[in-house]
């Protein structure tokens, strides 16, 4: 199968958030979103490693109004590397789909190596006939290029700024065009934020986020560049 993106959002901005924190608690970053709107490929819900075990009202609020404002909202399921059950994947989609109304799904902790494609080719199937229309693959590193013809964006890097500046890019990503990659990056000094979105052109993805962030969840705060304050400066 060979992923096309939904013409409802093609000419959407380039860059992919996911923001790992509680609408509740922090109000300004889901706020920014809003403001961003016009430059956003989409935004991953991660209610709890997943979309929780039952709805959860303030999500389902932030998910209602990013949508008003036509973002693009993927539903993050943790897939484990292959080994997560995939009846378990499919319900974490459809409690997505029905909860929060997302778009698509953002399938995370997907392995670089080819021997579970078949069964990522079942999920991305299954998500598609729950009604997703995006499904976005994270395995953090370029994988097998089969991964290629069943995302309709691929991560291909998630690390952070010191390891991206060293980053090698395989060359069969050349056959594929800069709109179907995405590289996620953390740990970026301040005046460094505009420098990844130069690189990941270079490198030949179109779509890229850049936090500030360490620790266990880099992914707590937005973008600058979400908010037009990208910084420059030489890498």
């Amino acid at each position: 199968m060979t992923a096309t993106a939904p013409a409802a959002h093609q000419d959407d901005g380039r860059l992919l958030v996911p923001l790992y924190v509680h609408p509740a608690t922090h109000p300004e970053e889901w706020a920014a979103l809003l403001d961003a709107a016009p430059r956003l490929y989409g935004v991953v819900l991660n209610v709890a490693d997943g979309p929780g075990g039952r709805p959860d009202p303030a999500f389902h609020a932030a998910a209602a109004r990013l949508r008003a404002a036509g973002v693009r909202l993927l539903g993050y399921v943790d897939t484990g590397y292959g080994h997560r059950r995939t009846g378990a994947v499919v319900a974490d989609i459809r409690r997505h789909r029905r909860w929060y109304d997302v778009d698509g799904v953002f399938l995370d902790q997907v392995p670089a190596h080819d021997t579970p494609l078949p069964r990522y080719r079942r999920v991305v199937l299954a998500a598609r006939v729950l009604g997703a229309r995006t499904a976005v693959l994270n395995p953090g590193t370029h994988p097998g290029p089969g991964y290629a013809s069943l995302a309709d964006l691929l991560v291909t890097f998630e690390g952070t700024w010191e390891d991206y500046r060293r980053a090698r890019i395989p060359e069969w990503t050349t056959g594929h065009p800069p709109e179907r990659f995405c590289h996620l990056v953390y740990g970026v000094p301040e005046e460094r934020t505009a420098n990844v979105a130069r690189l990941a052109a270079r490198r030949g993805a179109a779509v890229h986020c850049a936090v500030p962030g360490t620790g266990a969840n880099p992914w707590r705060s937005v973008p600058r560049a979400a908010a037009g304050l990208a910084a420059g400066g030489a890498i």
